[in-house]
């Protein structure tokens, strides 16, 4: 029982140095967007808000989906770094329930299991709201959070009323920060 404690306790340092987003219990189980349609969602989305993920670490940070000839989703990530380089990765998204086509699994490595990627809210046009979660030992979750943009920003106004949606979906926004989306290139 204390190996586990300990490991537990080193699972949640390991989180906090990284910047992630922990907490005790099992993730929130919020709806996903009725009807989701993903030919209208393809296209470039840029992230106006985030909860903290160890693997974004730069400004302007986009994200490009299109269609595979096998009929998956190819995921471009594309950010610059803080020492001016720019980074992208490149992944696969999966539809993994027919029935509610709004939750969609990424993964950057064929190594990797899918993550989720549930498309909680959007208009297709203007915003989108994403939530991925993973319980941890059946003591914890990690989860992220993300405001996008079909535009490098959003009203104010916008974004507060987009950040009241994951709070009435019970998801823990106080650590979302704001992405530099200012003085970006335009990714090939």
């Amino acid at each position: 029982m204390q190996e586990m404690l300990m490991l537990l306790l080193s699972l949640i340092a390991l989180s906090a140095v990284n910047g992630q987003t922990f907490h005790f219990g099992s993730c929130p189980k919020p709806p996903v967007q009725n009807n989701f349609e993903l030919s209208k969602y393809l296209g470039t989305w840029y992230e106006i808000e985030k909860l903290p993920a160890c693997f974004e670490k730069g400004n302007c940070v986009q994200a490009t989906y299109s269609l595979n000839e096998d009929a998956t989703i190819k995921v471009l990530n594309q950010e610059v770094l803080p020492n001016g380089k720019t980074h992208s990765i490149e992944g696969t998204a999966v539809s993994r329930n027919l029935e509610e086509p709004a939750k969609l699994g990424v993964s950057f490595s064929f190594f990797q299991p899918y993550s989720p990627y549930w498309v909680l809210s959007t208009d297709y046009e203007s915003h989108s709201l994403v939530y991925s979660c993973s319980n941890v030992l059946g003591i914890f979750y990690v989860d992220f959070a993300w405001i996008l943009a079909r535009t490098r920003t959003l009203p104010a106004e916008n974004v507060t009323q987009l950040r009241d949606v994951f709070t009435s979906f019970n998801i823990d926004i106080t650590k979302m920060t704001q992405t530099d989306q200012t003085n970006c290139p335009n990714f090939m």
